[in-house]
Order: C-alpha cells, then structure tokens, then sequence
C-alpha cells in the first residue's frame, strides 16, 4: 500500500511539472557587440600635433636708458592701449644730465653770439686798413668754430631731454600684457625686455613639425581643437613655416591660423590634425582592434542581419591589410555598408547570434513582455 502511494504522489508531481514546462527549448540570448560600418574612400593619412596659442603680433617692451626701477603700472592680463604707462624709472640722474646740457648749451649760444660781434666789427675796420685780412679771417673761423659748438651742444640737450623721457616706458600698441619680468626697485639694463604686449585679435596656434614630416605637412589639410574644448573642430590654414630647423629639436616651427576669425585663448593648449590623400586606390579605415586571424591570415568578424532587427549572426571573412593609421586598420575585401566586430573578436565564433548597439532597447522591451507573462501565470 506504501510503495502504490508513493509511485501515485510521483506521478501526480510529474504531470505537475511537465505542465509547467514549457514546450519549446530556451532561446539563446544574443551576445552584444561594438561594430563599425565598412566605408571605402581614398587612402587618407593623418597625424596629430601638440601645439600652443599665441598672438601673431606679440612685442617685448624695454627701456631704452637703464636704471632703478620706480614705479610698475601693469599686471601680467591687463588690457593696455598705445601709449598707457607701463613702468618708470628713477630719473634723477637724467634730469641733472639735462640740465648740465643745457647750461653748456647757454655759454655755447653766449660764445657764439660774442665771436659773430667780433666779426662783424672786424669786417667794417678792414675796409679802411685797420685790421688785417690774417685777423679778419681768424675772427670769421673764431665764429664759425662758436656756431658749430652751440650746434653740438644744442643736440646734446635735445639727447638729455629725450633721455628723461625714455625714463617712462609706454605701450607701442595695444594688447593684452602677457609677460612682467620686474619689480619695483629694479634695476634694468638699456634694451633689457621688462614688458610683453600680445594683440588677443590675431591668435595662431605654433606647433613643431619633425624633420621626416615636413613633405607631408606642406600638402596636408588642417584642423585644430583646444584642450578645454575637444570636440569642437575648427578649420586652420598654414602662414608661417620656418625654412630652418631649430638647433637642438630639428623640428620646424609652423604658424597656423584660424580660416574664419576666432577668439582663442592666449596660451591654451591646441591639437592640430593633419589630413592628406596619400593614394586614390579604395580602403576602409577600421578600428585595429577588430582584425583577428583565419588559417593565420588576417580577417574580421562581419554580422549578417536578420531581417530589420538589430540582431544577427557573424561570420569570419579574409581582408587585406594595407597599412595602419595611429590606431585604425586600413582594409580591403569586406563590401561596402557592412558592419564588423570591433571588440571582444576572440569570444567570438561562426554563427555566433549577436545584438548590435541599436538592440538595447528592443531586448529591454522583449524582457518586459516576458516578465509581464510570467506574471500572468
């Protein structure tokens, strides 16, 4: 009697359990991929270059006397117009310059004008023979020689002045101050740059052009993006390309200017990308990371869509390698418009279902209706 309830309680729970079951097998979820679209176009190189902004017109400000610095009227970012006072300097000693200059220049005007009495006078006594012509024509040299020395000392004076105003520094433009390099009791050297102005209006971006890319770089197309701003590309055109290397990098110092007139940060870090048709011949640029290998020849994982869905199959297909760019893989073999596998290539394998970005969603939405059946029974 055990044993016939026993055999009945197992039974009764597998028909329970068999009406539970489902009556078809589980399906395979698809494995998610990266993938990128095969597009052919020209054999194209780029490469990137590290450079700065600077101003086109940026001057180096100096005295053109020396001495004790005495007053600093700018900071490093001020604005500044031509002519606004940018520093001055102790001029003590150029005004006791001057005014030495100026006395001498007094007893020089005095001598003159004695030495041209003396000739005059001279000249009407020799008409009746009371002076000789030795003494006439020593009196005419005497003041030619006071003429000549009021001439030089007159020049001295105007040397003396003009040393005082040297003595205050002024703005030749207008700019941004973008360098000081002094303080307040200072003492500079004549010709010694103290002030750099920068005009904001005409920014460049300098980079550095190694020597092997130099051919290159003449015939490339350019474009720049700040640090603080990566994303936003914007055209630039070659101005400036130094015929000589510089001694130490044996790189060539390049200016590049922005095609539509931009404001750009003095100083900010720039990158500059470099673009020129190497070759007409047709490849696709590809991520590197999406080659793998087949019978130990290069190939790539292409996805066969099932029907409008974002879902399919991969299969392995041969490509041709024909050369690399910083981290793309130019390639040929695959038809145009197909999309590859660009991550997790070792994982995968033929026939292999896969879900391609666009099938998040439609994957959230299938879960969704599976749990609301679920819930239902």
């Amino acid at each position: 009697m055990k044993n016939s309830h026993a055999t009945a309680v197992t039974l009764a729970v597998s028909a329970m359990l068999s009406a539970c079951s489902p009556d078809k097998p589980p399906v395979e979820t698809p494995r998610p991929v990266l993938t990128a679209e095969i597009r052919y176009d020209a054999t194209r190189e780029a490469n990137r270059y590290a450079g700065t902004v600077q101003s086109r017109f940026e001057v180096d400000h100096a005295f053109r006397v020396g001495g004790k610095v005495a007053q600093r009227k700018v900071d490093v970012g001020q604005v500044v117009r031509e002519g606004d006072v940018l520093a001055v300097l102790d001029d003590s000693d150029y005004r006791l310059a001057e005014e030495a200059a100026r006395q001498q220049w007094t007893a020089a005007v005095a001598q003159a004008r004695q030495a041209e009495s003396d000739r005059k006078r001279l000249g009407s006594l020799k008409d009746d023979g009371s002076v000789s012509v030795a003494d006439d024509e020593k009196a005419h040299s005497g003041a030619q020689t006071a003429q000549a020395s009021e001439g030089a000392l007159s020049r001295q004076l105007e040397l003396a002045r003009n040393r005082v105003k040297y003595a205050v520094l002024r703005a030749s433009r207008s700019g941004v101050v973008t360098a000081v390099r002094f303080e307040v009791g200072t003492v500079v050297a004549e010709g010694q740059p103290v002030v750099a102005i920068a005009d904001p209006g005409t920014p460049e971006i300098l980079v550095d052009v190694p020597e092997d890319q130099l051919t290159a770089f003449k015939k490339a197309h350019f474009k720049a993006s700040l640090a603080n701003a990566p994303d936003e590309q914007f055209e630039v055109a070659l101005r400036e390309l130094s015929p000589q290397a510089a001694a130490q990098t044996r790189t060539y110092r390049a200016r590049l200017k922005p095609v539509s007139a931009r404001p750009l940060p003095l100083g900010a870090t720039a990158t500059l990308v470099t673009d020129r048709v190497v070759s007409d011949a047709q490849v696709a640029a590809i991520p590197a990371t999406a080659l793998t290998q087949a019978n130990g020849d290069p190939a790539v994982w292409v996805v066969k869509h099932a029907g409008k869905e974002p879902v399919g199959s991969v299969d392995l297909k041969p490509v041709t390698v024909l050369g690399y760019r910083n981290d793309l893989a130019l390639v040929s073999g695959v038809p145009a418009g197909g999309q590859v596998v660009t991550a997790g290539v070792q994982k995968m394998a033929p026939g292999l279902k896969v879900a391609l970005p666009g099938a998040a969603l439609a994957e959230a939405k299938l879960t969704q209706v599976d749990t609301t059946k679920q819930a239902a029974r």
